[in-house]
C-alpha cells in the first residue's frame, strides 16, 4: 500500500514538474518570439541535460503548437578522447528525430593552445561557435537553439558585472555575430534544478564533457555557488534579480548612450519614474517584496493560458 501511494506522488510530481517545464518554454518562446511559421529550428545537442531537455520539450510543443516548425539535431564531435559516437546517434534514431553530426576536432587545437590547467572554455566556445554558425547555414536552419537556461542567464549577468565592468548577461534571442543567423535560448525561464530532476526522470544518456568539466575553479562556477547560498539564505532573491533584467530604468544608470543626459530638462509635468533621491523606497522597508508572477502563455499550447503559476511551480 505505502509503495502505491509514493508511487502515485511521484507520479503527480512528475507531472506538474512537466507541466511547469513546458509552461516556462512555451512563455519564453512567446516573450521573445522566437520561434514562428515554418521554422526550422537546429537544436543544438550537446550530451547534456539541459540540451536533452530542451529537445524533449521542443518536441512536445511542436505537437500541441498551431504554428508549423521543424526540428533537426545537430551535435559537434570534438574528438574528446573517449567521446561515446554512438550513444547521441543512437538515442536520435530510438526517438525518429533527424540530426546530424559534425565531426571537427577542437580538441587538439584546445589543448594545444592553452597551456595545461588553464580555462579552455572560452576558446573552445569560440571554436564551436564559428562551426555551429557555419553548419545551420548549411542545414538551412533558421533558428539555433541552445541549452542556456535561467541559472546560467544570472550568472552571465554577474560575470559580466564583477569581472567585465557591464551590465550584460546573456539574451534569450540575438542575432549572431557573424549577423547572419537567429539565436535562442528556449529555456530562458526554466530553473535548472527542474532540469536535474526532468533529465533524471527521462533518463537521458547524459554525456560528460572530459575537457572542461573538471576545472572546478572556473569563475562561472564561484558565481552559480554564490547564486546557491542566497537562495538558500535568502529565498526569493535571486528571483527579484532575474526579474529586474527584464525592467530597467535607463535614467536611473550612468550610461550616456541610453539615455540623453545632457539635453535632460525639467518639463513641468510630475513623472512617477522621476528621481527619488531624497526618499526612502518602501520596497526596501519590508522584509521582502513578493515575487513578480509570471504571464500566462500565449504560444504553443492548444488549450486555455495558463493561470499565473503558484509558489510551488514557480520553483
Amino acid at each position: 500500500m505505502e509503495s502505491a501511494v509514493n508511487a502515485e506522488r511521484l507520479a503527480r510530481e512528475r507531472n506538474k514538474l512537466h507541466k511547469r517545464l513546458l509552461r516556462q518554454t512555451g512563455q519564453a518562446i512567446a516573450d521573445f518570439g522566437m520561434i514562428g511559421e515554418g521554422d526550422r529550428v537546429m537544436v543544438c545537442l550537446s550530451g547534456g541535460k539541459d540540451s536533452y531537455s530542451m529537445l524533449d520539450l521542443l518536441l512536445t510543443l511542436r505537437e500541441r503548437s498551431p504554428v508549423k516548425f521543424e526540428i533537426i539535431a545537430v551535435n559537434l564531435d570534438q574528438k574528446q578522447p573517449g567521446f561515446p559516437e554512438h550513444v547521441l546517434p543512437d538515442y536520435l534514431r530510438s526517438i525518429g528525430v533527424p540530426f546530424h553530426i559534425e565531426n571537427q576536432d577542437t580538441y587538439s587545437i584546445v589543448t594545444r593552445v592553452i597551456p595545461a590547467g588553464k580555462t579552455m572554455c572560452s576558446l573552445c566556445s569560440r571554436l564551436r561557435r564559428g562551426i555551429l554558425y557555419r553548419v545551420a547555414s548549411e542545414l538551412g536552419a533558421t533558428r539555433i537553439a541552445l541549452g542556456h537556461h535561467r541559472d546560467d542567464i544570472l550568472a552571465t549577468f554577474f560575470l559580466n558585472l564583477f569581472y567585465g565592468g557591464k551590465l550584460k548577461s546573456m539574451p534569450p534571442k540575438l542575432v549572431s555575430d557573424d549577423g547572419r543567423h537567429v539565436v535562442i535560448r528556449p529555456l530562458a525561464y526554466v530553473h535548472e534544478e527542474d532540469l536535474v530532476a526532468y533529465s533524471q526522470w527521462r533518463e537521458f544518456p547524459i554525456i560528460p564533457c572530459n575537457l572542461c568539466g573538471s576545472q572546478e575553479h572556473l569563475k562561472r562556477r564561484e558565481v552559480a555557488e554564490m547564486l546557491r547560498q542566497w537562495d538558500k539564505r535568502h529565498p526569493g532573491r535571486t528571483e527579484h534579480i532575474f526579474s529586474a533584467l527584464g525592467s530597467v530604468a535607463p535614467s536611473h544608470l550612468l550610461d550616456r548612450a541610453l539615455f540623453d543626459f545632457q539635453s535632460l530638462k525639467p518639463s513641468g509635468t510630475p513623472d512617477p519614474e522621476g528621481d527619488i533621491g531624497f526618499d526612502v523606497d518602501p520596497v526596501f522597508e519590508s522584509h521582502a517584496a513578493p515575487a513578480p508572477q509570471a504571464a500566462p502563455v500565449t504560444f504553443l499550447e492548444r488549450t486555455r493560458p495558463a493561470a499565473p503559476a503558484d509558489a510551488e511551480q514557480a520553483g
